[in-house]
């Protein structure tokens, strides 16, 4: 089996490609040992110490790392992500993914969220995947969108430059009711 690896724009989170379906619908983020009991997988990273963060994707897994450098970390995620396919386990148990629902908003503003949330699955996740991340609808109000960081974009020293120069300008754009925006 051979896993690609690649950076993302956090440093401290890698991209493991493992060439095999992770999340068949979906994404999970798991941001410690104990969220990530309804994942086999998760959990065996979490094993590994100085993981901080896991997040599944469709077909990707991103670590995020605490102190540890990567040059020592990597061999024994590639290690775990290999043993993990080698045991047949599913990635995240009957769950599957963790994405969260609908999100908080005055049912007034439907039409408008409607057409925010459609920008997001369109337009902005398929882009942060490519990164290792998920970018999600928590809410709106006020005219101020607020989105939920997940994988390698939660913490990424890049992720306020892209809500205000990317997200922000696009959302407002094809939304005028749409003010800014705000990570929670």
């Amino acid at each position: 089996m051979f896993i690609q690896t690649e950076a993302t724009p956090n440093p401290a989170t890698l991209k493991f490609i493992p060439g095999k379906s992770v999340l068949s619908d979906g994404t999970a983020d798991f941001r410690s040992k104990t969220d990530a009991t309804t994942s086999p997988l998760a959990a065996r990273l979490f094993e590994i110490s100085g993981v901080n963060g896991v997040f599944l994707g469709s077909d990707f897994i991103s670590v995020t790392k605490g102190d540890i450098e990567w040059q020592h970390l990597k061999p024994m995620v590639l290690g775990a992500i290999m043993e993990h396919y080698i045991s047949g386990d599913t990635a995240a148990g009957d769950e599957g993914s963790n994405d969260v629902d609908e999100g908080s908003f005055d049912p007034a503003d439907a039409a408008t969220v409607a057409t925010i949330k459609e920008l997001l699955e369109t337009r902005v996740r398929p882009a942060v995947a490519q990164d290792g991340g998920d970018i999600t609808f928590s809410g709106f109000k006020q005219g101020i969108v607020y989105l939920h960081m997940r994988g390698a974009c939660a913490g990424c020293p890049s992720s306020t430059a892209t809500l205000r120069h990317g997200i922000e300008n696009l959302l407002k754009h094809f939304c005028p009711d749409v003010q800014g925006v705000q990570a929670v």
